[in-house]
């Protein structure tokens, strides 16, 4: 066989297959290639030839050569759900194309505020055919070596499946697929990416998973995300999946998402709730923490600042917070169908600079308490200085008038209050009028009900339940200890996005986040024990998949970690977990905390520049030395 070279079709960084996130590109189940990190946002043709699938969502290309090259360019993960969005193609399906025509400009600024990853696969489907595949850009290289030939193993077949031996390939495929997920009954929604059949079922237990992979033209499966993903291949896919509708005309039309929403438990969704709300705001967040632990770090190196300057790098550093109702409602009207622009009013009303600040009023008059004064004095003191409610007379009540800086809970039950509301309105008010009424009435029931009602109610239980979540956190070593051990285990049910309304207020209330500096060391335990799984392996293709599945985890990325090799293995997952509780616990007896949230492991490092890097790099050493010695010293790798 023949070895190529073919010519990046993206400019970025080129980097080895094995090291996407996505456990079909990087175990090599599409083929063998390459990927382009941060790409700059044009496609271009790598050869001659012919683009053989332009998919409609405009995310994947399959061009073939005309000296026989097919190749597959995917890009980003996951970017199907996108639907086009942020991707402008620049040719179409069928077109015969000259080595360096633009045929894709996308925006990787957009894709990444979907909270999606651009790296981007490239890959030679029809890699038998040849011997070392290497893929050049500028001064970067990354060779695919061809593997060593080895016997094929023979596929198992079903009697019966005989029946469709005659048929066109993806018939075949698609009947035999939807014969061994246990028929039309068991399947509730189909939909397709660039390369996979993504199914949701009703029933798991019905899915006969080796036969599945035994189809000849399947190339995989596993579950993901509530779906479960069978590997047909681009191209190919779109015909199997036209076939397997066709089975069940009722699947048309459906979605996964919805699907696979209302499959999950009351948590999961509450959870995802919770993340579809926070996790748009987080970036902002992070970039926060950033700017503060750079401060601290040149602030402890000793240099002086002028006031002015200090004062505007407090601007990058509060103004997120300072306003983080207005970013809490603004994401939760987006996501409940509410205008956007009315969650940023409604949001900015809560901090209005003319209310006092609700945990001003709350803790001066405590402050003056602990000093030794009665609580007559204190009130006294707190009226002149003006820590005081406003006092707003209805006639028949007076109502106590406080802002909500730095509160979430007000923010997040207005803004799904609001959304309500707008949908309502809508119903009636005609549409002449719609454009000055809805929002006015949305606007200013919002705003009586907020201050009235759902503030205070909110704002009250926010200290209560978070308050002691807090409180326990701060205990030493046992709270560490507790979270650290049991924090993956919270991921795979799903429902750790409610802690990141928790990060949120820490980080508001307090400017550190202790939580961080926890979960990274469950985070680390499970890379650790990953690595370990992957160096006791024998198999070659094997340990190459679980190192790839390892890596994001140091990245802060544990799914693949978990589901591709820990929790299969059960021991693994265990062990990865003594390892988060044991860093967690150091973390949690010395206090260790980061200035913001969102990243953790090696990225994390730049949350800790505050002068406490030395300790967040022993607790990571911690958790990973665990999670991996453990799992290396007492596993037995199952081949």
């Amino acid at each position: 066989m023949k070895n190529i070279t073919i010519s990046s079709p993206l400019d970025g960084q080129l980097i080895p297959l094995n090291e996407v996130n996505d456990p079909v590109f990087a175990g090599g189940a599409m083929g063998r290639g390459a990927a382009v990190k941060n790409p700059k946002g044009k496609v271009y043709a790598p050869f001659d030839g012919e683009i053989s699938v332009f998919f409609d969502t405009h995310h994947a290309i399959g061009l073939h050569s005309n000296d026989g090259i097919d190749l597959l360019i995917h890009v980003g993960m996951d970017t199907v759900g996108l639907k086009g969005k942020h991707f402008t193609p620049k040719a179409k399906q069928g077109d015969k194309v000259k080595k360096g025509q633009l045929l894709l400009e996308f925006d990787p600024e957009g894709i990444k505020s979907a909270n999606l990853d651009t790296t981007t696969p490239v890959v030679v489907t029809n890699h038998a055919d040849y011997g070392d595949i290497t893929f050049e850009l500028n001064d970067q290289k990354v060779v695919s070596k061809a593997p060593a030939a080895a016997a094929a193993a023979p596929v198992a077949k079903d009697a019966d499946d005989a029946q469709y031996d005659n048929l066109p390939d993806d018939e075949r495929v698609a009947k035999l697929i939807m014969k061994y997920v246990g028929g039309p009954d068991n399947v509730r929604s189909a939909e397709h990416c660039a390369t996979r059949l993504r199914l949701i079922v009703n029933d798991k237990s019905k899915i006969q998973e080796k036969k599945i992979e035994n189809i000849e033209g399947v190339k995989g499966q596993f579950f993901a995300a509530q779906q479960y993903q069978i590997i047909c291949g681009t191209g190919f896919v779109d015909k199997v999946t036209e076939q397997f509708i066709k089975l069940k005309p009722s699947l048309a039309g459906g979605s996964n998402k919805e699907a696979a929403y209302e499959q999950m438990t009351l948590v999961q969704k509450v959870s995802r709730t919770l993340g579809d709300v926070f996790v748009p705001i987080i970036p902002v967040l992070v970039a926060t923490g950033l700017f503060m632990g750079l401060r601290g770090a040149m602030l402890s190196m000793g240099s002086e600042w002028d006031p002015t300057f200090l004062t505007m790098t407090q601007v990058l550093t509060d103004t997120a917070f300072a306003f983080l109702p207005a970013l809490v409602c603004w994401s939760t009207m987006n996501k409940f169908g509410g205008t956007p622009v009315i969650g940023i009013v409604l949001g900015l009303m809560l901090v209005f600079p003319g209310l006092p600040n609700a945990y001003v009023v709350g803790g001066f008059a405590n402050d003056l308490k602990e000093m030794g004064m009665t609580w007559q004095e204190a009130a006294q003191i707190a009226e002149y200085a003006g820590k005081v409610p406003i006092p707003l007379d209805l006639g028949f009540v007076t109502i106590p008038l406080v802002g909500y800086q730095g509160s979430v809970l007000p923010a997040l039950v207005l803004g799904i209050f609001a959304a309500k509301l707008q949908h309502w309105l809508k119903t009636f008010i005609p549409d002449i009028i719609d454009l000055i009424v809805t929002p006015f009435l949305t606007l200013l029931i919002s705003m009586l009900l907020g201050f009235l009602v759902v503030g205070p109610i909110m704002h009250g239980l926010e200290q209560v339940v978070f308050g002691a979540v807090q409180s326990f956190l701060g205990i030493p070593v046992i709270g560490g200890l507790v979270i650290g051990g049991l924090q993956q285990v919270i991921v795979i049910f799903g429902v750790h996005h409610v802690f990141s309304a928790l990060e949120i207020y820490l980080l508001s209330t307090t400017g550190a986040d202790p939580f961080n500096a926890i979960i990274t060391c469950a985070t680390i335990g499970q890379g650790g024990a990953a690595v370990a799984v992957a160096l006791k392996t024998q198999n070659a293709k094997k340990r190459a998949l679980y190192i790839s599945s390892a890596v994001p985890a140091f990245l802060g990325i544990t799914e693949p970690a978990i589901f591709g090799i820990n929790l299969r293995f059960m021991k693994p997952f265990i062990y990865g977990c003594c390892g988060g509780a044991a860093g967690g616990a150091v973390s949690s007896a010395f206090g260790l905390a980061g200035t913001g949230m969102g990243i953790t492991v090696l990225p994390g490092t730049l949350l800790y520049m505050n002068g406490q890097l030395g300790l967040y790099v022993l607790v990571n050493a911690i958790g990973l030395a665990v999670g991996f010695g453990l799992t290396y010293a007492f596993y037995k790798v199952e081949e």
